[in-house]
């Protein structure tokens, strides 16, 4: 059957052509992957360029280390003329520290008239001890004295009338003789007796217990019944005159800087007062033990000066050249004091120094720097040895 197909106006014909559609996608692939390539090739150029200007900036920054290379103030301090000063320390003694003990045979104390701190004359009874025994000796002695001269008298006037006798041919030649000699022993028995009273009243006297010199009483150690014998240690002890000493320990290098006259300023620990004084004796030796040597400080009597404290010198020990730093450039750890010195290759050193005298004007270095090296003069807590810097020379501001 055959059917007709009929078209209204109406109706739209729709023609697809479908190899045009395969055609179009094929192209706009194409256009994409060029555009990504292009894209791809851009990308990849700019980073090869931007590459080698990173790559030498951080060589610049951290000279090969990855970081910042940091500029740094560096001073010559050369060498300047400093007051040398010796720093010790040391204990507080007494210049004359005497002991005082019993000179006789001792016995029971009887009295104390003297306390530690107090100032005594030469001679003032400090303790007296208890003498009854003796000076009943004494007495015993003062009566032989009399008994001795009545005897010589006897002698004498027998002596004297047998001389009297001699010339009359009453008394021979002999008896005379034996009433001088009879006479000579009468008086010489009463020197004995006196000297016996002597000694007896002389160990009377040692029972006072009297100030050697005049001075200051340092300490006491007895009391009123107290039993002493002469062989007891010292019951007080005296420093001469009240003068004091500082005893200072110097090593062996420092000993040889000083000598007897210099003048040095004494500080007891625990008070902000300083004393002026003079060494008046070197030691002679050095101890084997501690490798030091003892200076000894004259000082004036002070109250707050005590014999057994300890205190700190610093002696004017002449004028000497050395390096001298700003306190910005001197540090200190637990392993002591210590500068850092830039190299000739622009890195940092760490350089351990001692210190010399501390002024207003710097601290002098007395050993561990020649004057010429390059010290950094700021910032030093912030730099490692080894660190790479950028030095930057300015004139010391120490001088």
């Amino acid at each position: 059957m055959n059917q007709e197909s009929r078209f209204q106006a109406s109706d739209s014909l729709i023609v697809i052509d479908r190899p045009g559609r395969k055609r179009w996608i094929i192209v706009a692939a194409v256009v994409i992957v060029i555009a990504l390539a292009i894209a791809f090739a851009m990308f990849r150029g700019g980073g090869d360029s931007a590459a080698p200007a990173g790559a030498a900036g951080t060589r610049a920054a951290g000279g090969g280390r990855g970081g910042q290379v940091p500029t740094v103030t560096v001073i010559v301090p050369g060498r300047t003329e400093v007051a040398r000063t010796v720093t010790a320390s040391g204990a507080l003694a007494a210049r004359r520290d005497q002991p005082v003990g019993v000179a006789g045979e001792g016995g029971v104390v009887r009295a104390v008239y003297v306390d530690a701190g107090s100032w005594v004359r030469q001679g003032q009874v400090l303790a007296s001890i208890d003498r009854s025994v003796q000076s009943q000796t004494a007495a015993q002695l003062a009566a032989s004295i009399q008994v001795a001269r009545a005897d010589a008298a006897l002698a004498q006037n027998e002596f004297d009338r047998s001389a009297a006798l001699v010339s009359r041919g009453f008394v021979s030649k002999a008896d005379l003789d034996r009433k001088k000699a009879a006479r000579d022993a009468a008086n010489a028995r009463v020197r004995v007796a006196q000297a016996q009273l002597g000694a007896a009243q002389a160990q009377i006297g040692r029972l006072d217990i009297r100030a050697p010199t005049s001075g200051l009483i340092l300490a006491r150690s007895i009391e009123v019944g107290q039993m002493v014998t002469g062989g007891a240690g010292g019951l007080f002890r005296l420093a001469k005159g009240g003068e004091m000493e500082m005893r200072a320990a110097l090593s062996q290098q420092d000993l040889a800087l000083v000598r007897s006259g210099m003048a040095a300023s004494v500080k007891p620990i625990g008070t902000d007062r300083t004393f002026s004084g003079t060494i008046w004796q070197v030691s002679p030796v050095i101890n084997p033990q501690s490798r030091q040597g003892e200076v000894r400080i004259s000082i004036p009597y002070d109250s707050s000066i005590r014999p057994g404290g300890f205190a700190e010198a610093r002696i004017a020990a002449g004028i000497t050249t050395a390096p001298l730093l700003p306190q910005s450039a001197v540090l200190s750890d637990s392993k002591g004091n210590y500068v850092y010195v830039v190299n000739a290759r622009n890195m940092v050193e760490r350089r351990a120094i001692k210190l010399g005298d501390v002024g207003d004007r710097g601290i002098g270095i007395s050993e561990g720097l020649n004057g010429q090296e390059r010290i950094v003069e700021s910032a030093g807590p912030f730099l490692n040895p080894g660190q790479k810097v950028a030095p930057r020379t300015v004139a010391s501001t120490a001088k």
